[in-house]
This record gives C-alpha cells, structure tokens and sequence, in this order.
C-alpha cells in the first residue's frame, strides 16, 4: 500500500482509531518515505462535541507538523434531500471529500482507520441484511478512483490493541457520543450481539475478517468467470425462423447449456440477467427463477419485484418487463447529436452541448463521426456518480432522488459509445475531453 514518496492524507476524525494510525504512520513515515498530511471532515452533527474534535484533530496535526485540509458539511441535510440515513451519506460525504482533496493533486491516497472490529461488524450487518457473497466481502483494503486510491492499513489490527498502542505513547483521543446510541444499526451489533456471540466463540471477530478475505477472493474469481460465460448463455431479442436473433426482446438464456452447468453458475447468470433487466433478485426470487428454468413447462410464467417478467419457452427462459414499464419508455423518442455538437430534445425539455474540452487533445473526436444519443433511461442502465465509489443503477439513483410515478418513467440520460455521461438532476463522472453544458428549453 505504502510506496516511498507517497503522499498520503490520513482521515482523522479524533477517535482512538484514526488517532492511532496517524500516530504510527507519522513515526514511520522517514522510514516509509511518506509524506504524509491529516484531513478531518466536520459533518455538521453533534454540535459543540463535533466542534472540539476539530479543535483537537487539528491541534494534533500541528503538534506533529503536518499540513491539515478540513472541510465542512451537513449529513443531515443531505440525507434529508437524498432520502437515505445520516450514516449512508456521511459517508458519502467523506468520501466524496477524500476524491476531492486528492483531485486537487495535494496528496494521492487517503489512509482511513478501518479496523478488524469494523471488519466483522461490517461483514455481520450484512449477513443480517441476507447478502450474497459480495455484500460479505465486506470492507475492501483498497479502493481505487481515478483521482487516487483510498488505504485502510488496520483491516487486520484489533481496536483493543489500538488502545494499548496509544495509551503506551500517552497519547489522548476523542470519544463520539453518537458510538453508544443504539438508534444506529451498528452500535446495536457492536455492543449487543457480537459481545453474546462471543461468548460462544471468543474469535468471532477474527472469523468474520477472515470470511471476508475469503468472500472477497471468490468474488473477484466468479466475477472473472461470469464474464467469460454470460456471453454464450445470455441473449438479447428473440430467436427468427431462418437463424439470428431479432432485437427488442428483452435477454434469454438457453435452458439446455443452463440445465448442464452447476448451481453456482446458474444462479450467477440468472441474477446477472436479472440485473441488466433493470430487477435484484433475492434468494427466494432466484430460486423461484431457476426452478421455472429448469424444470418448467412451456407457457409458464413468473412476475418479480420491479416489473421483471420471466416466461419459459421450450428451449429458452425469456426475461422482460412488464408493458406498463416498457412501453412508457418506448414511446420517447430518442434523439442523436455528433461530438461536437448541439442536441436539442423537445420531449425531455432539455437542450445539451457537448463541446471539446480546451487544452485536450482531439483525436478521436473532431471529425471522427462520433456521436452521442440523449434517451430515456431503460432498466440495467448504470451510471457513475461523481465522488461515489462505483457505478450504481440508474433506478436506485431515482429511488434516491424521490423520483416516482410518471417523473419516474422519463428521465433523460445522454449515452455516448455505450456510457451514459450525463443523467438529469445529478452529477455523474465528468468524461474526458468533453464538456457538457445542459440548460432547459
């Protein structure tokens, strides 16, 4: 994680956890080669208490010499106006500072105090929740952006041992009122439940960092896996008399090939397709789905949360949406624009300019027959938002929005060469050499 000549933000919020890992970066930081800086973010809660971690973060800062960044937000009003909890966007909030501070070019990476407690925590509340093998990955060591890379050097170090390390320095730290208030999901599993489990099994903890390391590996090995075989199982349109496929059908998969692989591999291909149509299956509903694949009858059909239809064929398992939800899309019209250029679009009340950036070069965009398409949004659709740690599907970015009923079926995106760059109502990951300018007709 750590290479000579790095510079490195360490996110410091006042508690034991942060406190510690500045501490012991900055004693190793000549050895390690690190230039290091300490960034705190104030997230607008607690009051004065949040008011004195500052003051003390930034007193400690000074006390090791160390350049501080510090910025200032509101968690609650934007878990207000985002309609998420105060935890999911400070937490976004945070991160969204790091990608900016590091935008900035000041530093490269940002080291946050996430230990093995956190770890199994983490990996617990989503095993609670019922997550597949992705969701228990929990916390990952590295996370990477392209403005630079977030680090969590303690994933494999106890909190326990974090105090001791502290207290041996005689080093002092902040305490957060917030951390006993069992309104919050995951005070209740770190003071309630881990602490009776642990009584049957005093290395719970250790376990559960352990299955995510484990969770983590499978992961990235069925990911890798998947890419190679969805493409010879998952079909889009229809089968036409002669040979081909006709577009416009939503995917298939074929139910033989599908018949001759391992469950693993079919549950796999059925939620990957599931997920393209725009529908999340749980374990109930894929179940549900491969059962109708597998053992079926022509003609049988099953409907899912969010419009998704499966139907079984006698060679094909067919997936699509409902008519109430594709057909509001179908009848919007989509309208095309070369780079650079003007598009203008009467039905979304919206006119977008899309210019080559200053100072970038132009290859591959002036004069290269390049286009963009402004279009309704369509299930699988995924975009990238700015300061936001992956792409996420358009219809939870709505969901997050507020955005229901008939608002929700026509909602523009811009797509160019098969990414969707521009999204109504919020801020997506700038394209490269591109300029976006949209204003309303």
């Amino acid at each position: 994680m750590l290479k000579p000549g790095l510079r490195l933000a360490v996110g410091v919020s006042g508690g034991a956890d942060s406190v510690a890992l500045l501490r012991a970066l900055h004693e190793r930081s000549g050895p390690l080669g690190l230039v290091l800086h300490c960034a705190h973010l104030h997230h607008g809660l607690r009051g004065t208490e949040a008011d004195a971690d500052l003051e003390f973060v930034r007193a400690l800062a000074a006390e090791l010499g160390l350049p501080f960044h510090e910025e200032r937000v509101d968690a609650a009003a934007e878990a207000e106006r985002a309609g998420e909890s105060i935890e999911e966007a400070a937490r976004r909030l945070r991160y969204g500072w790091f990608r900016r501070l590091m935008a900035t070019g000041e530093v490269e990476a940002v080291a946050t105090a996430h230990t093995l407690d956190d770890q199994a925590e983490t990996v617990c509340a989503k095993f609670l929740r019922g997550a597949w093998t992705e969701g228990l990955a929990g916390i990952h060591p590295v996370m990477e952006f392209c403005e630079g890379r977030i680090l969590r050097p303690l994933l494999e170090v106890r909190r326990a041992d974090v105090e001791s390390y502290l207290k041996a320095l005689g080093q002092s730290w902040r305490e957060d009122s917030s951390n006993q208030d069992s309104a919050f999901t995951r005070n209740r599993i770190r003071h309630e439940l881990l602490p009776v489990l642990e009584g049957w099994n005093p290395r719970l903890r250790e376990h559960l960092a352990q299955m995510a390391v484990l969770a983590r590996d499978e992961e990235a090995w069925w990911q890798a896996e998947l890419e190679r075989v969805a493409p010879q199982l998952v079909m889009e349109g229809r089968p036409v008399r002669g040979g081909g496929r006709a577009g416009g059908g939503g995917l298939a998969l074929d139910v033989i090939r599908l018949a001759a692989l391992a469950p693993a591999m079919q549950r796999r291909l059925l939620r990957y397709a599931a997920d393209r149509m725009g529908g999340a299956l749980d374990y109930p509903a894929t179940e549900t789905l491969r059962t109708l694949a597998l053992k079926g009858r022509a003609g049988q059909k099953r409907e899912f949360a969010l419009g998704l239809r499966a139907e079984r064929t006698p060679r094909e398992l067919r997936l699509t949406l409902q008519a109430s939800s594709a057909g509001e899309a179908k009848a919007i019209p989509e309208y095309s624009g070369p780079i650079p250029g003007e598009i203008v679009a009467p039905a979304f009340g919206v006119r977008i300019r899309m210019e080559v950036s200053p100072g970038v070069a132009q290859e591959g965009l002036v004069g290269s027959g390049k286009m963009a398409t402004l279009r309704n949004w369509r299930p699988g659709d995924r975009v990238r938002l700015r300061y936001s740690g992956g792409p996420r599907k358009v219809k939870e970015v709505l969901e997050r929005l507020r955005v229901t009923g008939s608002s929700r079926a026509v909602w523009p995106v811009l797509e160019m060469e098969g990414q969707i760059v521009w999204m109504r109502g919020v801020e997506l990951e700038p394209e490269q050499g591109i300029t976006l300018v949209a204003t309303d007709l």
